[in-house]
């Protein structure tokens, strides 16, 4: 027994020694090989570009410049502002020859309109100092104040110079600011000198300004003159004018040019363009104080730089559309009495007539 078994192994040893060496011959049927999996080493060079377009860049956007809006104002609303202040410059502040500075003014919107980009500061009178215009305002709404500003070229010629201005509607008329209507800058040209040094070398040298006279009513320090062909030309020229349209001459009275001198030279030292004077007196209290008893006064005045001929000045006053009260003065039948001031002083010429009845 033990030989036929391991007769057998060995027979079996001998099919498995053949089977390694060529194809099988039995009926078993193997099973399929697994396919090999080739792993592909990673690309060292780098892979071309796909035709995926960049995204587009996002083109830089400038900051808008913001826009003031045109305001919608009611077809019956009322165009009227006060004055405030001045910012700067004050009248007669101190500017070198050919300086660019910027004048500005506050006022106040107390009508019912709307201000905006269609309302614009504009030249009025006297001195433009090269003023870029017009100025469109700001957005403002009644009872809101507003900072009007300008920039303006000194002149070049030493001493007090003037530029009016005024407030146009969108329609291109003249807004009321209280009782005068002109916004303006009074300035005092000054040259810069350069002291002689006397002390030793090396001492800094000093700079100033060239000294010029304080204009005081009191006529001490302003060096003003009066013309008479002036006072008399304006009375003729009001009389002219009121024959054409056949109302009766007004006569002169030596008070009421008493008053009226008094008002043109107070004016003419201190740079006023209004009826309040230096020291607080009106019209109505300069005709008392000269004592004239009046029943009515008014009064009107004018100055510019260089001075109007008599002519001239009545002509203004009987076409100043942005007071018809200088015209209604010139033709009126309430006074029947006139006197009339005229000063000089640092190349203004200032015209005053004071109208009134006993």
């Amino acid at each position: 027994m033990t030989r036929k078994v391991f007769a057998v192994a060995c027979m079996m040893t001998l099919l498995l020694t053949a089977c390694g060496g060529g194809a099988a011959t039995g009926t078993a049927t193997l099973p399929a090989p697994e396919p090999t999996i080739e792993t592909i080493p990673p690309a060292t060079e780098t892979p071309a570009p796909t035709n995926t377009p960049a995204a587009p860049e996002t083109p830089f956007a400038p900051t808008a410049t913001p826009v003031t809006p045109v305001p919608t104002n009611a077809p019956d609303c009322t165009n009227s502002a006060a004055f405030v202040t001045d910012i700067n410059y004050q009248d007669n502040t101190a500017v070198g020859p050919g300086e660019t500075f910027v004048k500005t003014w506050q006022v106040e919107n107390i009508g019912t309109c709307i201000w905006g980009p269609d309302y614009t500061l504009d030249y009025y009178s006297n001195e433009l100092m090269n003023a870029v215009l017009p100025v469109p305002l700001g957005l403002t709404y009644p009872g809101e104040t507003l900072d009007i500003s300008v920039t303006l070229t000194a002149p070049l010629t030493q001493g007090s110079h003037r530029g009016d201005f005024v407030i146009k509607n969108p329609a291109g008329l003249i807004m009321s600011i209280g009782e005068d209507s002109r916004l303006w800058v009074i300035i005092s040209v000054t040259s810069t000198v350069t002291a002689t040094p006397t002390s030793t070398p090396g001492t800094p040298t000093a700079t100033g300004t060239a000294p010029t006279a304080t204009p005081g009513a009191s006529g001490a320090a302003c060096a003003y003159t009066t013309d008479a062909s002036r006072t008399t030309g304006v009375v003729n020229a009001v009389n002219t004018y009121r024959a054409q349209i056949n109302l009766a001459a007004y006569t002169t009275n030596a008070s009421l040019q008493q008053a009226a001198q008094k008002h043109a030279v107070d004016m003419a030292c201190n740079q006023l363009f209004v009826h309040t004077g230096s020291d607080g007196s009106t019209p109505q209290t300069r005709v008392a104080a000269a004592g004239y008893s009046a029943s009515s006064v008014t009064e009107n005045v004018y100055g510019s730089y260089p001075p109007l001929s008599p002519e001239d000045a009545v002509a203004w006053w009987a076409t100043d559309t942005v007071d018809p009260n200088h015209n209604l003065n010139l033709i009126s039948t309430t006074y029947s009495e006139i006197g009339v001031g005229y000063a000089f002083f640092n190349n203004y010429g200032f015209y005053v007539i004071v109208f009134a009845a006993p």
